[in-house]
């Protein structure tokens, strides 16, 4: 509620200092360029409140979608080639969950370098061009994020409807609730019979899926998809829409409408910037001051201790 507050003055300010920030058509751009954050950041929300993080995603969302849009191009038909793209980004996901829950290797650096790896893959191996346009062979799916319905965009409409199957998901689902208990208490979860390694096994791969999703619903939006995305500053915002809205670092806390708060902050900010001109630099280096102050709080409300590894064990 409080994110939710700021985000409504930040609004409001903007909308009375800023002469074309409250116009129907800056509004309609924002909230296309932040349905893309607001997918991936229902994906990172399911791992992070399952006690992970997946530093991999923006490469889970740009590599396997630009690989099926090559096989498209290529000659393949779309129902394959879809079949290989999504196997693709299952397969990684599969990786990182095995790596964290059987290998216990941190997660921090299982999927950074599974995102490295990935990349660089579809850089010098699978992929004929960091950028890869949409084909006609494509549109059957162009309405994920290339249409609009009564003004609104097909993006934002997909994202409203994984806000709710995601929310569905961790709330009405034994396994979502098992997540949350993972996240809270791992040893406890275990104790009372959950499957714990893997649930977080499926933990990664769900986030796998729904980076896949997210890059459909972009490149139908621009009509290509630039693999060279990956070494832009996305994934930190991903993490700073999570953490802003309030699902703990530590696991187990958190849910849909923190990712929509926070989805919606960094919206309003960055946009507000873009119409005042702030230099990218400026823009990242306000990114990199935000997240480092979230995260310090986050650490302070939600320590990650031996009191909180025992909150659990009732």
């Amino acid at each position: 509620m409080i994110v939710l507050l700021i985000s409504a003055t930040i609004f409001l300010v903007f909308s009375l200092f800023l002469s074309d920030f409250s116009s129907v058509g800056n509004l309609v751009a924002m909230m296309r360029s932040i349905a893309v954050l607001a997918i991936l950041g229902l994906g990172m929300a399911i791992v992070v409140i399952g006690r992970g993080i997946d530093l991999s995603m923006v490469a889970l969302m740009a590599v396997p979608s630009a690989l099926t849009m090559t096989l498209v191009e290529r000659g393949m038909g779309l129902a394959p080639a879809l079949l290989v793209g999504v196997g693709l980004a299952v397969t990684v996901g599969v990786i990182n969950g095995m790596l964290v829950a059987y290998a216990e290797i941190p997660a921090l650096f299982v999927t950074l370098a599974m995102g490295l790896a990935l990349a660089g893959l579809g850089q010098i191996g699978i992929l004929k061009a960091d950028v890869v346009s949409w084909s006609d062979g494509m549109d059957p799916i162009r309405w994920l994020g290339g249409s609009s319905v009564f003004g609104i965009p097909s993006s934002v409409l997909v994202a409203a409807a994984m806000f709710v199957i995601v929310n569905w998901f961790l709330r009405q689902t034994k396994v979502g609730r098992f997540i949350y208990s993972i996240g809270d208490n791992p040893l406890a979860a275990r104790t009372t019979g959950v499957m714990v390694r893997p649930i977080m096994v499926l933990q990664y791969v769900l986030a796998a899926l729904i980076a896949v999703l997210a890059g459909f619903v972009m490149a139908s939006s621009n009509n290509l998809m630039d693999t060279r995305t990956y070494n832009l500053s996305l994934i930190y915002d991903i993490i700073l829409v999570v953490v802003l809205g309030g699902i703990g670092l530590s696991g187990g806390r958190g849910g849909v409408w923190s990712v929509l708060v926070g989805t919606l902050l960094v919206g309003i900010v960055f946009n507000g910037m873009t119409i005042m001109n702030f230099p990218l630099d400026i823009q990242d280096l306000f990114k990199g001051i935000i997240l480092l102050i979230a995260i310090m709080v986050d650490s302070f409300l939600n320590p990650r201790n031996e009191e909180t590894a025992q909150q659990g064990d009732i």
